[in-house]
């Protein structure tokens, strides 16, 4: 099943995923892409491309020429991913900023999802 891919957007409408592959030169811009439409399609939804750090967060693994690269994201319930947070990865353990404010976007996008749910069951 195929997903729909979102970027998370910040209230001033920035979307932080996107500008960090748009900053990306073309070939790894294409890499990191080729991997999203991986999960998005349903495929490889483990290591080594995917780590689940919770049933909410989870990140793309992939590399550039630059190192590695990955892409914090979160799926929600009309199969939909949402990419929260880019980072180029520079150490074994996952910045835990990085991780935090991933996190902190999971949260608030399943709860905008909630509220959304909600809205739609009262009407």
């Amino acid at each position: 099943m195929k997903r729909e891919v979102r970027f998370f957007r910040k209230p001033d409408g920035r979307e932080p995923v996107r500008e960090f592959l748009t900053d990306l030169n073309k070939r790894d811009r294409k890499s990191v892409g080729a991997d999203i439409r991986r999960v998005q399609d349903g495929r490889d939804l483990g290591m080594p491309l995917v780590r689940h750090f919770s049933p909410d967060l989870g990140e793309i693994r992939s590399n550039s020429s630059r190192g590695a690269i990955r892409v914090f994201f979160t799926i929600l319930t009309a199969p939909v991913i949402v990419l929260l947070h880019a980072i180029f990865k520079k150490s074994q353990k996952t910045p835990s900023a990085d991780l935090n404010l991933a996190q902190g976007r999971a949260r608030e996008v399943q709860a905008a999802e909630r509220a959304a749910e909600r809205k739609r069951n009262r009407t």
